[in-house]
């Protein structure tokens, strides 16, 4: 690519170095998203307390776990299109109050009936916002650190994990109404909204889009400003080239793009089923095996520490390795986890296969989050990333219904066989996927 005698914005963007704007953007940012991991990892805790409290059947339970992800489903693919019509940053914080609110109210219900309608609400806003800040976090990252920048992001779903973790085996057995005190923590993303609409930045390129040329400007002279004198000459990137051209049909089923779109939900149909159908029900399951609901959390605690480190793996192989053999190593890592996990029957071993299926899946959510974003132009970027989300919530609807039919029908070793096989399947489908590793977004 030959660089013009005036950089454009984008050029402007892709020369900087990473500085405390990015840093700015990737924490303000990252904290939503782990207000956003925490609600969905809470309410696995949840389900293992009113199964014992209420005293619900595991068909009750899974419908506790499923409705959330109906909510999603539908908040992915409406937040994409919204994200690529009034802005990404708009979007992000009007999920962050949405779920914060229904989450604050689920504290407060009597009935299943009451608490699984609201936690399809909190499943619209949770489902909105992980594409839609995927999506801004990249549209500002250089090319040279953008997988980097994103599996950084996706991490904070780690530290999210964690506080969810940390209030199930802190709060939620400290009384009846332990479960209310954590899902009253829920206000927290409510306050962060504000944070979000009048600190982070919107996306350069979809200003552009939408002609607001002087808010364009003045975003990418803030992230110049916060790298001093130092910024460099312009870095030659290379453009993608089948992204590149505004003139062409765009959406996201045109020829150009079926092929990475197919594989794309494959990725996200397949490591949800598995991901979800494992974590929304391991504390619940290690009830069901003997261990006092206590010690259960206690182990999901030691599984979810194993997510950063998987996460910083990943961060590190995306822009040395590339994004497809990441995530299709990360991938065949969870089937094998998730095989070993089935057949787990010591508690060491249980500890063991539970921290590799967390290690490796969570890297390979990672590696996922950084792909969405880099294979479709500005104009469908949003609705591309939204859209994969939301056909990938449908597994998510699906998995925690149909672990009880698994139990009952093979036990652990039959349910997580056929989460491995989900995982080997994903693992395929990402090499259909084209590679992006250093390479620009592309023009408007």
């Amino acid at each position: 690519m030959t660089q013009s005698a005036t950089p454009t914005r984008s050029q402007r963007l892709e020369r900087l170095s990473f500085n405390r704007a990015h840093r700015r953007l990737l924490v303000g940012s990252g904290i939503g998203w782990a207000l956003d991991a925490m609600d969905v990892g809470l309410i696995s805790f949840v389900m293992a307390a009113l199964a014992v409290q209420w005293k619900l059947d595991m068909t009750t339970t899974s419908w506790v776990g499923s409705i959330g992800f109906v909510g999603m489903a539908l908040g992915a693919s409406l937040g994409g299109l919204l994200a690529d019509r009034i802005g990404r940053r708009q979007v992000f914080a009007a999920t962050l109050l949405l779920y914060g609110l229904a989450t604050a109210a689920s504290a407060l219900v009597t009935s299943v009936a009451a608490l699984m309608a609201l936690r399809f609400i909190v499943g619209l806003g949770l489902g909105a916002e992980l594409p839609v800040a995927s999506t801004l976090v990249s549209e500002f990252a250089p090319a040279r650190i953008r997988g980097r920048m994103v599996v950084a992001l996706e991490a904070f779903w780690a530290v999210g994990w964690m506080m969810a973790a940390l209030l199930g085996y802190l709060v939620i057995p400290m009384s009846d109404d332990g479960w209310r005190w954590a899902l009253a923590v829920g206000l927290v993303p409510t306050a962060y909204a504000a944070v979000v609409r009048h600190k982070l930045p919107e996306s350069v390129r979809f200003l552009e889009s939408k002609g607001r040329i002087e808010e364009a400007e003045a975003a990418v002279r803030s992230f110049e400003e916060a790298s001093g004198p130092s910024v460099a000459e312009p870095v030659e990137v290379p453009v993608v080239e089948d992204l590149a051209d505004p003139v062409r049909e765009q959406h996201i089923w045109s020829p150009r793009f079926r092929v990475r779109t197919a594989a794309l939900w494959a990725v996200w149909f397949c490591i949800n089923l598995s991901y979800y159908g494992a974590f929304i029900w391991i504390p619940s399951l290690l009830v069901a095996q003997g261990f006092s609901m206590v010690k259960s959390f206690q182990f999901t605690l030691v599984m979810t520490l194993a997510q950063l480190p998987g996460y910083a793996l990943a961060a590190w192989l995306i822009e040395v390795w590339g994004r497809r053999p990441t995530l299709a190593s990360f991938l065949a890592g969870s089937a094998m986890a998730a095989l070993a996990y089935g057949h787990a029957s010591s508690t060491t071993e249980i500890l063991l296969a539970g921290c590799a299926l967390s290690f490796a899946n969570l890297g390979a959510w990672g590696a996922l989050y950084a792909i969405g974003p880099e294979i479709y132009p500005t104009s469908i970027r949003g609705t591309g990333t939204g859209a994969a989300a939301a056909f990938g919530r449908i597994a998510s609807i699906i998995a925690p219904l149909l672990v009880p039919v698994l139990i009952r029908a093979g036990g652990n070793g039959l349910a997580f066989t056929v989460f491995s096989v989900a995982f080997a399947v994903a693992a395929l489908a990402c090499l259909a996927l084209p590679e992006a590793r250093n390479r620009s977004l592309g023009r408007v």
